[in-house]
């Protein structure tokens, strides 16, 4: 096995021979290992791309060439032209000649590569070519994503493309009622793009069978890895058939994947467009000494600027409050985080994108797949624990070409984190301590937005003492509640004044309404009586 890297010297090849205890006689051992090596490297590289590549360099890829000369179908084109999308990005032209073809593929991009992209085309135009029709919840292809908001995303790339060769797609995932998502699968549906919870639910309930998928893509299959979907996501692929294509796409491809491209991948062709750690050339890096004390003025500064901004907190509460300070400040913004309903999720990122808010406050929920467009800002107010972190959030700005900024907040004890964090990530920043009302911060977040003034918060309800049950009792209750006297007398003269605040027993709640002795209403309540 070893023979093929060196025919030369083969005095060292027959003395590895003779400890290995498999060569067999000297003058043949000399002799063998001249003549196999021509052949043998033609045949050992199609394994080859079973292993998860951990830093190899991409291959310099045409960047002049068109979808149309990829072979893209010319209405999927048309598509892409009319959402102005007219040149493919380097992933786009390394992976579309393999998976228009039917292979397998492994690829890995930058987040804001256009991956998404890249198996959306092969997958709507496979199935169209197809002589299969879409049956009642039975999909024809099947995407999984970590996220509700990833699978939105997606959602929006594969509908527009789908519909133009008359396929129709949707999505399954929790967080919102079932129902409409089974009536969608009772109707028939050819694309499912789906989490992997809701949808082993709904195949449990029998309203979804994977028995009929010929295409399926695992995006962010990294993430998947990081948040323990693995088992879900092998139990579901286990339930696709054997000999159907599949596509793994994802910004790293570390060893958690590593079980799934070995497992489910029939000799994937893998392409990387990115070394393991990519920094954007487009990205400008920024980490800011400040104080504890001026940290949230910082903030405030940065985020005050007229164009959008995403700041990153580590946990589900800072992001609320944070964007609730924000809003009290004159700085209208919204969060985003796992505790907020999907309703809600939806109605701040839609707040977000169509600009009715510049500023989103988020947790790492908000750092995959959700593309806003013209992020010009990217702060860390908590810095992420791992560099990989660090890219995908950063990646919300600079997307597609276009050019962004990320600023990193480090108090006192967080210098050395910051430092380790910068230097993994493959990026060296610009380290400045600044205070409220540096140059530095108006220099990055621009001429400040006007204020606006934050909503009235809500007067509270007034709190009632219980009265409409005293009301309901009959006479004197009223009296009762306003006056000690009147107290004493609704005690019907059992010579104790009533105490305030509610009945702790049957015979004391009997006493107060004054129409029932305690033993009548013990009875009435026993007999269940009104």
């Amino acid at each position: 096995m070893t023979s093929p890297q060196s025919p030369a010297p083969a005095g060292p090849a027959r003395s590895r021979r003779r400890r290995g205890g498999r060569g067999r006689g000297t003058g043949s051992s000399t002799t063998a290992p001249a003549a196999q090596p021509q052949p043998q490297p033609q045949s050992q590289p199609q394994p080859q791309p079973r292993e998860i590549p951990a830093g190899d360099v991409a291959t310099v890829l045409p960047t002049d060439t068109t979808f149309a000369e990829l072979g893209v179908p010319a209405p999927l084109v048309e598509v892409l032209t009319a959402s102005g999308i007219t040149a493919p990005f380097p992933i786009q032209v390394a992976t579309l000649p393999d998976s228009l073809a039917g292979r397998d593929v492994l690829g890995r991009g930058r987040t804001g590569s256009g991956k998404t992209i890249a198996f959306a085309l092969p997958l709507v135009s496979r199935l169209a070519a197809a002589t299969t029709r879409r049956q009642a919840r039975r999909p024809r292809a099947l995407v999984l994503v970590p996220t509700r908001e990833l699978a939105n995303q997606v959602l929006a790339t594969v509908e527009p493309l789908a519909r133009a060769l008359g396929l129709r797609a949707t999505t399954v995932f929790g967080g919102v009622g079932q129902n409409p998502q089974v009536q969608a699968l009772a109707a028939g549906v050819d694309v499912v793009i789906a989490c992997p919870g809701r949808l082993e639910d709904l195949i449990g309930q029998g309203h979804a069978d994977l028995s009929a998928v010929e295409v399926t893509v695992l995006d962010e299959a990294d993430h998947m890895a990081d948040l323990g979907f693995l088992p879900g996501v092998k139990r579901l692929l286990d339930r696709t058939p054997k000999g159907g294509q599949r596509l793994l796409f994802s910004a790293t491809l570390d060893n958690g994947v590593d079980v799934l491209v070995k497992r489910y991948l029939d000799r994937p062709v893998t392409h990387s467009v990115d070394p393991a750690v990519a920094p954007v050339a487009t990205m400008t890096h920024h980490v800011f000494q400040v104080s504890a004390a001026d940290k949230a003025e910082v903030v405030r500064e940065l985020a005050s600027g007229l164009g959008r901004s995403v700041l990153f907190t580590r946990t589900k509460h800072q992001a609320k409050k944070l964007a609730k300070q924000l809003t009290a400040a004159g700085v209208p913004a919204v969060d985003l985080h796992g505790n907020l309903s999907q309703n809600a999720r939806e109605r701040n990122l839609e707040a977000f994108s169509t600009g009715g808010t510049r500023v989103l406050c988020a947790t790492d929920i908000a750092a995959r797949g959700i593309h806003v467009d013209d992020v010009a800002l990217v702060v860390h107010v908590d810095p992420p624990t791992e560099h990989k972190a660090y890219l995908h959030r950063s990646g919300r700005t600079a997307r597609a070409g276009a050019g962004g900024t990320v600023v990193t907040l480090s108090t006192p004890d967080q210098h050395g984190e910051v430092r380790t964090l910068t230097r993994q990530a493959g990026i060296t920043p610009v380290v400045t301590a600044v205070r409220p009302g540096a140059e530095q911060i108006t220099a990055l977040a621009g001429p400040a937005a006007p204020y606006v003034e934050p909503a009235p918060a809500p007067e509270p309800q007034p709190q009632g003492q219980g009265g409409g049950r005293r009301r309901r009792g009959g006479s004197g209750t009223v009296a009762a509640a306003k006056t000690p006297a009147a107290a004493t007398a609704t005690a019907g003269g059992r010579g104790s004044a009533r105490t305030p605040g509610p009945a702790r027993t049957r015979a004391e709640l009997a006493a107060r309404a004054g129409t029932h002795s305690a033993a009548s209403f013990s009875g009435r309540s026993r007999r269940g009586g009104r």
